[in-house]
């Protein structure tokens, strides 16, 4: 098993004791946006570098 894969494991396992531990459905809303979102913005930001870099490359 490689790091990555033991380090997602972890982390999977602390998003679920906090979800078990969270007094309301809110609480439980807000852990899952603050986990998933960087992730999905750093994924969004690597796409707009890689269209920009595109786009220059064509215009070359």
């Amino acid at each position: 098993m490689n790091l990555i894969s033991l380090l997602l494991l972890l982390q999977v396992e602390e998003i679920k004791e906090k979800i078990e531990n969270a007094p309301d459905s809110g609480y439980e809303i807000g852990i899952v946006i603050g986990t998933y979102l960087p992730f999905i913005l750093l994924i969004a930001l690597a796409y707009f570098f890689y269209y920009q870099a595109k786009k220059r490359k064509d215009r070359n």
